[in-house]
């Protein structure tokens, strides 16, 4: 589990000249990829493996997974607005077809430290609301999307969690390294055959 850093795009090599998980300080094994990726300009919990059965186990399984955002979001978040979001809004994906994204939890957090310590903003200084967004898809930029449905421009965005794996305790730029059958567990998912 890696808790990656903003400006840092979720693979290992790239033509384009940007910070990339090689540049963690963590000798991963041969074979390493990313898997549930995050923009470059997100953060947060980015799962990291060698085990191909686990992007098939998390993102293509037949019981959706959780994953939660903590989103700091430009101007204050009207009750109306909040509950455009927890209701579902229209955003576009691939080819210009439009898809309802409905969340399963949209909330407005005060206090964005006591979900994530790093959470400290220098922007904070200016009109923003917090928001906790909860999905059990992932579409591509799907929460930006969502917020600048409802015209709040994302202004960060933090992965806190997949299932029960979390990336509360882990410093930005750091890995845990944890045993597949823990992984599994915290994943919610029956443990394959190798």
């Amino acid at each position: 589990l890696l808790n990656k850093p903003a400006n840092m795009v979720s693979q290992f090599v790239s033509t384009h000249n940007k910070r990339l998980l090689c540049d963690v300080d963590f000798n991963f094994p041969e074979g390493t990829h990313a898997i549930g990726r995050l923009d470059d300009a997100s953060e947060g919990l980015l799962i990291l493996t060698t085990d191909k059965r686990v992007t098939r186990l998390i993102f293509l399984a037949d019981k959706p997974h959780p994953r939660s955002y903590l989103v700091m979001v430009q101007n204050h978040v009207s009750d109306a607005t909040l509950l455009q979001l927890k209701n579902g809004v229209n955003i576009k994906i691939k080819q210009g077809a439009f898809y309802n994204a409905i969340p399963t939890d949209v909330q407005i957090i005060k206090q964005p430290l006591q979900h994530y310590q790093w959470a400290v903003d220098d922007r904070e200084q200016y009109p923003h609301t917090w928001l906790l967004i909860t999905l059990t898809e992932g579409k591509y930029r799907q929460v930006r999307k969502m917020v600048m449905a409802v015209r709040h421009r994302c202004l960060r965005l933090i992965r806190l969690n997949i299932a029960e794996l979390k990336v509360a305790d882990i410093a930005p730029g750091q890995v845990l390294e944890i045993p597949a059958e823990t992984f599994f567990v915290q994943a919610g998912v029956t443990i394959p055959p190798q």
